[in-house]
């Protein structure tokens, strides 16, 4: 089945800024507030902690491990694949995966899946970018309403072009 566009819609339209904390140079959404919302506007949504075919409930290539959580709203299922990593967000050697580390990742990509269907989304962007000196900052996606037709863009000077996360925070703020 595919997802009624204003699935998407609804949930992205949450201001989830409120409901998030900063630890080291990145920003969480508690699982917990993002399960409720999504809970609200959806109260058929499921979630789904996916298991490797031994049972346990995170996979492994015998060095580290990942966990899979999905979430189905309206019948559309997303999925992520998180590693279960330390605090510095480095992958954790399996030897010393504790079962405290997988919750922490099954809860990190619950909420993930939740950002997939639109709730939060815009506080993963640039999460996968690589570090890029200051000089450099990459401007915030903006929501594409009409593709336009490509034409070259003059790039502000670099002292005064705001880095992408002041971008997402004034867009998400309304200024």
């Amino acid at each position: 089945m595919q997802q009624d566009q204003s699935t998407f819609a609804t949930l992205n339209a949450v201001n989830c800024n409120e409901h998030t904390e900063k630890k080291g140079n990145l920003t969480y959404l508690s699982w917990a507030w993002a399960w409720q919302i999504v809970k609200t506007y959806f109260p058929d949504a499921i979630y789904t902690i996916y298991e490797s075919p031994d049972g346990w409930n995170y996979f492994t290539d015998g060095k580290t491990c990942w966990v899979k959580v999905g979430v189905t709203i309206q019948g559309l299922e997303h999925i992520e694949h998180l590693p279960v990593m330390d605090a510095k967000n480095q992958s954790i050697l399996l030897s010393n995966i504790r079962s405290t580390d997988i919750n922490k990742a099954i809860q990190r990509a619950l909420t993930k899946a939740c950002a997939r269907h639109g709730l939060g989304l815009y506080i993963y962007a640039g999460e996968d970018l690589p570090d890029v000196p200051s000089q450099q900052q990459i401007a915030s996606p903006q929501p594409v309403r009409q593709l336009p037709s490509p034409r070259p863009q003059q790039a502000l000077p670099a002292t005064s072009q705001p880095s992408w996360r002041q971008n997402r925070n004034q867009y998400f703020a309304g200024k």
